[in-house]
C-alpha cells in the first residue's frame, strides 16, 4: 500500500474511504469539522448515533457512492484520559482490516482528532502509518491453493486542509513506512521455512539490500572461521549441512566513516534442533524462527535504506542451523573461543551463546564501538520470567539499559531490566575449562547474559537482548499475524536515530 498526501481545501479530499477516530462520550462531528466540511452527510447519517468511541468500536458509515467521500470508518480511541500510542496503533490496525473486509480500493486518514491529542503530531503520524502497514502484512507466497490474496488498499492518503503539507508530518510518515518495510523484512525472514530461508539466504538477502541501498556486505563461510579461531560458533555448525555463514553489513553514509560505529549483533540460528540434546518434537517447527535476532538486524539495515539518518551502524549475523550428526558436538566437549577462553558444553542446546561469543569477540577486534547490542531468541527461562509479551534488557550501564526501555516502549517493543550481577556466574565455572555453556535451571537468562559478558572488553558498553518471548507468536494480533512479529527492529532502528545514550 502507497502512503500519498493529500493538502487542499476539505471539499476536494478524494478518496474511497475516510477513516477517522473519536474520544467516548465525545462529539464525533465536533473532533472532525473539516471533514464534516468535505463529506456533510455525515452529519446526518442515523449511523453516526451509533458511534459511542469505546476502545477499537468500528462503524460504518455511508453517503452517496458517487460523492468523492462516500464512505466513513470511524473507530473509537476509548477513554481520552487513557489514550496511549498502543491504542492508537490498535484503532489504526481495526480501521485498516476492516478496510481489507469491505475490500477498500483507496483511504484516506483524517489526521484532525490529533491536533486534539496530548502528543506531537509527527509521533502520532509516525505511528498511524506503520501501524496501517504491518496490520495489513501476510505471508502467503508460498500458497498455491488461495482463491485470491488478501486484499489491501492500492494506497492511503494523509489528508491536510494546508496549502502544502507540513514537512514535519511529511518526513514523520515516511518514518513510519521506513520502520515498517524494516519490520516486514524481518517478518518475512523469520517466517520462511527453513529450508528457504538458510545461512545462504540470509546472506543473499543482506548482499541484494547492500546493492539497492548501497551500503557494504561481506561474509565468512564454516572454514574460514574455523580457520579464524572461532571454536565456539565451529562447535555449532560442525554437525550441519548447510554452510555457516558470519554475516557483516555495515551502512556509513559520507561523513560517519570515521565514527566509532554502533554495532548490533544477531543470532541466526536458522533451524535449531538442539544438536545432540535433541529437543522434544513438539512445537520444533517453530525453531525456524531462532533466528529472529539476525532477522531484527537484517531488517534494521532495510529501515536504514529507507531513511536519511546520518550514523555509521554495523550489523553482524553469525548465522548456521543446529543439527546433530556424526560430526556434532558432544556434551562434554570443550571448545576454544576466539577470545582464547575454553568452554565445556554441557548442553548442545545452549547454542546461541556459542555463536554469539564468537562474534562478539569478532565485532570487538574489528571495530572500536560506541556500544554493542546482542539480540538473540536465547532462552527459555526468559518466557517463563516475562511471557510473550516482553524481553529483557541486560546492560553493563544503567543509560544503555534505560535508552532500549525509553526508546522501545515508545514504538511498541517493551524490555524489562534484569541484573548483570557476578555472583550468577557461580554455576557456569567448569572444572575442566574457563567456563560451562550453562548452569542449573534457576535464573537461566540471567546465567545466559553472564556467559555474554564474559566476552565483552574491560570499558566496551554492551547490552544484551533476549527476545525469546515477544519475537514469534502463535496467535494473531492487531498488528501482526501468527509467526514472526518483527520485535526490537524498530527499537534498533531508534537507538540508530538518537544515537547511543551517553
Amino acid at each position: 500500500m502507497d502512503i500519498r498526501f493529500q493538502q487542499a481545501p476539505a471539499a476536494d479530499w478524494r478518496a474511497n474511504t475516510a477513516i477517522v477516530f473519536g474520544f467516548k462520550d465525545e462529539n464525533l462531528i465536533e473532533q472532525i469539522p473539516a471533514f464534516a466540511d468535505a463529506a456533510p452527510w455525515v452529519t446526518i447519517t442515523p449511523a453516526r448515533h451509533d458511534f459511542r468511541g469505546d476502545k477499537n468500536q468500528v462503524v460504518v458509515m455511508y453517503g452517496h457512492p458517487e460523492i468523492p467521500l462516500p464512505r466513513c470508518i470511524a473507530v473509537g480511541l476509548g477513554d481520552r484520559a487513557k489514550f496511549t500510542l498502543d491504542i492508537l496503533r490498535g484503532a489504526v490496525a481495526t480501521a485498516m482490516q476492516k478496510c481489507r473486509e469491505l475490500k477498500v480500493d483507496t483511504c484516506a486518514l483524517d489526521l484532525e482528532i490529533f491536533n486534539k491529542i496530548d502528543e506531537l503530531d509527527t509521533v502520532l503520524v509516525e505511528e498511524a502509518v506503520a501501524a496501517a502497514l504491518l496490520s495489513l502484512y501476510t505471508y502467503d507466497s508460498l500458497k498455491t491453493t488461495m482463491e485470491e490474496p488478501a486484499h489491501s488498499p492500492r494506497w492511503m492518503a494523509l489528508l491536510s486542509t494546508e496549502t502544502n503539507f507540513p514537512d514535519d508530518l511529511h518526513a514523520a510518515a515516511r518514518r513510519g513506512e521506513a520502520a515498517a518495510l524494516g519490520v516486514m523484512a524481518t517478518r518475512d525472514l523469520v517466517n520462511g521455512p527453513a529450508n528457504i530461508v538458510t545461512p545462504a539466504h540470509m546472506v543473499e538477502k543482506a548482499e541484494a539490500m547492500g546493492r539497492k541501498y548501497g551500503f557494504k556486505v561481506r561474509s565468512f563461510n564454516g572454514p574460514e572461521l574455523a580457520e579464524m579461531g572461532m571454536g565456539a560458533f565451529e562447535s555449532v555448525f560442525k554437525g550441519a549441512e548447510e554452510q555457516a555463514k558470519l554475516l557483516v553489513m555495515e551502512y556509513a553514509p559520507k561523513g560517519t566513516e570515521n565514527d566509532a560505529p554502533i554495532v548490533f549483533v544477531g543470532k541466526g540460528v536458522t533451524f535449531d534442533t538442539g544438536g545432540i540434546s535433541l529437543k522434544p518434537s513438539a512445537a520444533m517447527h517453530e525453531m525456524k524462527s531462532d533466528m529472529a535476532g539476525a532477522a531484527a538486524v537484517i531488517g534494521l539495515f532495510e529501515a536504514l535504506g529507507n531513511s536519511d539518518i546520518k550514523r555509521h551502524v554495523v550489523g553482524i549475523a553469525p548465522c548456521t542451523e543446529n543439527m546433530p550428526d556424526g560430526r556434532a558436538t558432544r556434551p562434554g566437549d570443550v571448545v576454544k573461543t576466539l577470545s582464547g577462553k575454553t568452554v565445556e558444553v554441557i548442553n548442545t542446546d545452549a547454542e546461541g551463546r556459542l555463536i554469539l561469543c564468537d562474534a562478539l569477540t569478532w565485532a570487538q577486534n574489528e571495530y572500536k564501538p560506541a556500544a554493542i547490542f546482542d539480540l538473540a531468541t536465547l532462552t527459555g527461562a526468559c518466557v517463563v520470567a516475562l511471557g510473550t509479551e516482553v524481553a529483557a534488557v541486560f546492560a553493563t550501564d544503567e543509560a544503555l539499559s534505560k535508552q532500549v526501555q525509553d526508546l522501545g516502549g515508545r514504538v511498541g517493543d517493551r524490555f524489562w531490566p534484569m541484573p548483570l550481577w557476578d555472583l550468577y556466574f557461580e554455576p557456569l565455572k567448569s572444572d575442566v575449562a574457563d567456563m560451562m555453556n550453562v548452569g542449573g535451571r534457576e535464573g537461566g537468562a540471567i546465567n545466559a547474559a553472564l556467559f555474554l559478558k564474559q566476552f565483552i572488553g574491560e570499558g566496551v558498553r554492551w547490552a544484551h537482548l533476549d527476545i525469546a518471548g515477544p519475537a514469534y507468536k502463535s496467535k494473531k494480533s492487531p498488528l501482526s499475524v501468527p509467526g514472526g512479529t518483527g520485535f526490537a527492529v524498530r527499537t534498533l532502528l531508534e537507538i540508530v536515530r538518537n544515537g547511543v545514550a551517553e
